[in-house]
């Protein structure tokens, strides 16, 4: 029964602002138009009570999640990074490191969730920056970066029976 498991898990990085203008014919020098990025995507852990092992994680340690895309001109934001679900047993501990002793979360409900790792905002287009003085930024933000983390996963085992009496009477055979 596999009931310690280590796994990396890395959040989607935000998606970068975009430089554009305004461009059209009777408009000179129209103005900005550069949308935003998208937000990247979260690691969320949810508890499940279908599962019993951590025995999938043996198999596939590392859980990324989608980062989102770029803005482009005519002030379109950007998609966002779709969320990553990673699903554990009951009574679950999670904690940040190999050997460190930081505990983020003890899963003990059915549907319970932990968002691990947040995704990066997305950067801001040349749109928000216009001003009276500068009328025609060029420069946008870049979107946040992704979060890595190293995690250990523990499960806490349960008996299911117990057995009681008297010493020396073959309780262990």
């Amino acid at each position: 029964m596999i009931d310690k498991s280590k796994i990396k898990v890395i959040s989607g990085k935000g998606g970068k602002g975009s430089i554009s203008g305004r461009r059209e014919k009777y408009v000179p020098r129209g103005g900005p138009d550069g949308g935003d990025g998208g937000d990247g995507g979260c690691v969320v852990i949810k508890c499940d009570e279908n599962l019993s092992t951590l025995q999938h994680f043996r198999f596939k340690s590392m859980f990324r999640a989608v980062d989102g895309e770029n803005g482009s001109s005519r002030k379109k934001h950007g998609k966002n990074g779709e969320n990553i679900e990673i699903s554990v047993p009951l009574g679950t501990e999670i904690w940040v490191g190999a050997e460190e002793d930081d505990l983020i979360a003890d899963l003990q409900k059915h549907g319970e969730r932990v968002i691990i790792a947040k995704g990066g905002n997305g950067g801001r287009g040349n749109v928000h920056f216009a001003s009276s003085t500068n009328k025609y930024p060029l420069f946008a933000e870049d979107g946040e970066p992704s979060v890595e983390l190293n995690l250990r996963l523990e499960l806490k085992l349960l008996a299911d029976i117990g057995i009681i009496g008297v010493p020396n009477v073959g309780k262990s055979s």
